[in-house]
């Protein structure tokens, strides 16, 4: 990781400060205007040298903490990462550099280096993507807090439907769209607000078959019935007390604590004697496994710690999808090649098949970004697909003398859009290309003429009709995607 972190900080500032060593091979320009830098320079043990060297040693040891802080201008960390680089761009500016070109050549460089690492803390924390994300962030909070956190707190029960989990999935989404250009602190505060959000939807999502159960159990049943009915009532504020700190919640609790609470709990749960009947047995099981549900979801105050987490590039499911998609670009390149020539015995439908079966299998390890990257391979795959099916259907077509003629401007259409789909898979430009903004009015257009075919009642053209709008449209959504500029 920290080769990844001074990796960062050459790209930004160029050669880290050295202390002045390397004053003599600079370029052409600087050996033109200071001609006696060369002849003359000032030992490292000079005063103003080893005072700018201890500087940047300092500033070295911040550099990292700048580069992977991913908060924002309110939080602590980034006052106190200010406070310590101002104060040392205070001290650069102190050297007294006796008026001599080399001193001041080397304090003008460790100040460039202390403003950069400034410049830098300062544009990640209050960049536009990271503002969205702490929107987002809240907007989730705000949700889990009315719907989930706050009714349980009250002592009653809190409502879990399908128009809350789809309000988070909603959030989620939103989320794996937000681009971070490749900068760590925005990837990192991405992943940390996309990991605690998915952990509240496996929290709730656990909790919905949880209450089909016909439990408690009666007290009557068995000795052990009531100490297990009284774990189950703690799960269930451990479980409240979980969500609130996943989204930030909770002032009081942290990770560590929860986790003792719920390690205790399985204690107990373990010490009972339930030997000999099988339904205790099972319900004791349901309880731990509940616990363990909570406990897989306690270890996030380090969470997005490792690079590989929050950067996928490194992500071994990543580079599987990337490698099927460089393969699907081959494949496609070899079908609108020979399509081009009139020549349709290039069909690879076996091998774009066993693409999709390929992608099924990919671990996302529940990681939206990594759902969506999966789900786009799929549908780059399926478009190559469905080129190939419909240029077989209209070569193998033959309509009758009695084909109804609505039927047949069906087909029309479809024809066009054929040759527009060959045109959406070659397509690699943007938004405001002028060919895009063409494609879509082309596209548009097809939908328009569908729209303007009246079936007369032939139910056949009504289907056809219907198969060839959602054709369309998916075309349209196809060439949305391949310009939503969007990144993992």
């Amino acid at each position: 990781m920290c080769a990844n972190v001074f990796g960062v900080l050459k790209s930004l500032f160029g050669k880290p400060f050295d202390g002045g060593k390397r004053m003599d091979h600079g370029g052409p320009q600087d050996q033109q205007q200071h001609p006696t830098d060369q002849q003359q320079p000032y030992h490292p043990q000079h005063p103003a040298m080893m005072r700018l060297y201890e500087i940047q040693k300092e500033a070295s040891t911040l550099g990292p903490q700048v580069c992977t802080f991913s908060g924002l201008q309110n939080d602590r960390e980034y006052k106190r990462m200010e406070r310590e680089l101002t104060q040392l761009l205070l001290q650069v500016d102190q050297v007294d550099t006796e008026g001599k070109l080399e001193l001041q050549g080397a304090r003008k460089r460790a100040a460039q280096e202390v403003e950069g690492l400034l410049r830098y803390l300062e544009e990640n924390a209050s960049h536009p993507s990271r503002l969205a994300i702490e929107e987002l962030s809240n907007a989730a909070r705000q949700l889990v807090d009315e719907r989930v956190v706050a009714p349980q707190r009250a002592g009653a029960v809190a409502e879990i439907n399908d128009e809350l989990v789809d309000a988070l999935q909603e959030l989620v989404l939103r989320l794996t769209q937000i681009k971070t250009e490749g900068r760590v602190p925005l990837r990192k505060a991405r992943y940390r607000a996309l990991t605690r959000l998915c952990a509240v939807q496996d929290v709730l999502e656990s909790r919905t078959p949880q209450q089909t159960l016909s439990l408690p159990l009666s007290g009557d049943t068995h000795e052990a019935v009531n100490c297990i009915n009284q774990v189950m009532v703690k799960v269930s504020m451990a479980r409240s007390q979980l969500l609130a700190l996943l989204m930030g919640l909770s002032g009081r609790d942290s990770c560590a604590h929860l986790s003792r609470i719920l390690t205790e709990l399985q204690v107990e749960l373990d010490a009972l004697d339930v030997s000999g009947n099988a339904a205790i047995r099972n319900y004791r099981k349901q309880v731990v496994e509940e616990i363990n549900g909570l406990l897989k979801h306690l270890d996030l105050e380090g969470e997005g710690d490792d690079t590989r987490r929050y950067d996928l590039a490194q992500n071994n499911s990543i580079r599987e999808i990337e490698a099927v998609r460089a393969h699907v670009s081959h494949l496609r390149e070899g079908v609108l090649r020979h399509c081009l020539m009139g020549d349709l015995s290039f069909r690879p439908k076996a091998e774009l098949q066993s693409l999709l079966t390929h992608l099924d299998q990919v671990d996302t390890a529940k990681n939206p970004c990594i759902r969506e990257a999966r789900r786009r391979a799929v549908v780059e795959v399926q478009a190559v697909i469905t080129f190939l099916d419909l240029r077989e259907a209209l070569v193998c077509r033959q309509p009758g003398p009695e084909e109804h003629p609505s039927h047949r401007a069906v087909w029309l259409v479809l024809g066009s859009l054929s040759d527009l789909q060959a045109q959406v898979l070659g397509f690699d430009g943007k938004r405001a290309d002028k060919s895009y903004m063409m494609l879509e009015e082309l596209l548009t257009k097809q939908l328009l003429a569908l729209d303007a075919v009246d079936p007369q009642g032939d139910e056949s053209t009504k289907v056809a009709r219907k198969q060839a709008v959602k054709f369309a449209q998916n075309i349209l959504n196809y060439l949305d995607m391949k310009t939503d500029e969007w990144e993992y």
